[in-house]
């Protein structure tokens, strides 16, 4: 039962696999020059450069980290103000302020531990959180994973996929253009599952 999802076959991808770094980066960077956009490498170790040639500039996540730090200071100051009692009255009505040793209600060097320890906690959480979100994750099967190569993807080969979903993919140029750059092999992944 399909449940109102179209779970026929659809190509995903063209997946090559190469020998050296060297090989995937020039192979990537003929496709960049060739129009093509969506696409992405699998590695057994990283490759210095490949990011730069493949275009791949998401910051995203920075922003989230910033507004992870800047919530967990805001957190962390106002939990010292309401905790050392500097809001009486009617926010806190049961609160007594201590003047403890002379020292100011709001004293701010005595809020710096925990205003960091705030600011790490919630920016820790906003990075993994946007992490798993940007990602996709959890993703326990990926199309790509149907390549007959990609288990040597982990081990000793350098895998290059240009996506179906690009608007200039057309299977049969692709194979052409990773084999004239020295592909071992070449496949044509497929999906039902919606990616």
């Amino acid at each position: 039962m399909s449940h109102g999802r179209d779970t026929s076959p659809k190509p995903y991808g063209t997946v090559a696999c190469f020998a050296t770094p060297e090989e995937l980066i020039e192979a990537t960077q003929a496709a960049r020059n060739a129009g093509y956009k969506e696409m992405d490498a699998y590695t057994p170790v990283p490759v210095h450069g490949l990011t730069d040639v493949m275009g791949f500039k998401d910051n995203r996540l920075h922003y989230g980290a910033l507004a992870g730090g800047t919530a967990g200071f805001a957190v962390g100051v106002i939990l010292e103000c309401f905790t050392s009692g500097v809001f009486t009255g009617t926010l806190q009505p049961w609160a007594y302020a201590h003047n403890v040793g002379g020292k100011p209600l709001l004293s701010w060097p005595m809020f710096i531990p925990v205003t960091f320890e705030c600011i790490i906690l919630l920016t820790a959480f906003s990075v993994v959180g946007g992490l798993f979100a940007l990602s996709g994750m959890p993703k326990p099967h990926h199309p790509v994973f149907n390549a007959e190569q990609f288990f040597r993807a982990s081990q000793d080969r350098y895998l290059l996929c240009i996506e179906a979903k690009d608007p200039r993919y057309a299977k049969d140029q692709v194979q052409r253009l990773m084999e004239e750059y020295g592909a071992e092999s070449v496949e044509h992944g497929m999906t039902s599952e919606g990616y």
